[in-house]
């Protein structure tokens, strides 16, 4: 049974991916379904930093959802792709390891989480990255791109072989969805403001 959960969770979860790198909203729907059946299997496999983190998706799905269906002239675009200075990369980059340390120490002391430090951190660096990809942010694709490198061999550790399969593909499409977002960002900026 949780075999079936995980092929439906990666199958929906690698349409949710690439839609999004075509800045498609129809992505937002379809993961709203990958991360619902993640919950369960993620509490079976004692991994609850994932757990937690994919209760939360359920509602950062729904909120980007709305952020990009709210701010489109036509219901399949999207608003244009924002850049973010240092200042707020590095701010970034501090949330997602105080978060995983933090999120890491309490599940190591009050659960029997397996790895929970390394759960706990792609953890936090994956609501930051949510984040950021409901509010547009080219740079969303980098904080995922960490994610996967280090969730890959986790999940080959942990036997869940299906997921390991697909956050490479997840690796991937968000290598694919940052040029992508880049290239699209300098049409963008080339194209002059319309008259008011």
């Amino acid at each position: 049974m949780m075999q079936t959960f995980e092929i439906i969770a990666t199958i929906s979860g690698i349409a949710a991916v690439f839609l999004q790198t075509k800045e498609n909203i129809w992505a937002w729907p379809l993961a709203i379904l990958s991360v619902g059946i993640s919950v369960i299997i993620f509490y079976s496999s004692q991994l609850y930093s994932d757990l937690g983190l994919h209760i939360v998706y359920v509602f950062l799905n729904i909120y980007g959802w709305y952020v990009w269906s709210n701010h489109s002239e036509v219901f399949e675009s999207v608003r244009m792709t924002k850049v973010m200075n240092r200042r707020a990369i590095f701010s970034a980059i501090a949330i997602s390891i105080l978060g995983g340390l933090t999120l890491g120490a309490g599940m190591n002391h009050y659960t029997n989480a397996d790895m929970a430090y390394i759960d706990a951190c792609t953890t936090s660096t994956s609501l930051v990255a949510q984040y950021l990809l409901a509010k547009k942010y080219l740079q969303n694709w980098l904080f995922w791109i960490a994610v996967d490198l280090v969730a890959i061999p986790l999940y080959i550790y942990k036997g869940l072989y299906y997921f390991a399969f697909l956050f490479g593909v997840y690796l991937v499409l968000c290598i694919w969805g940052y040029v992508s977002w880049w290239k699209n960002l300098k049409m963008e900026q080339m194209v002059p403001d319309a008259p008011v």
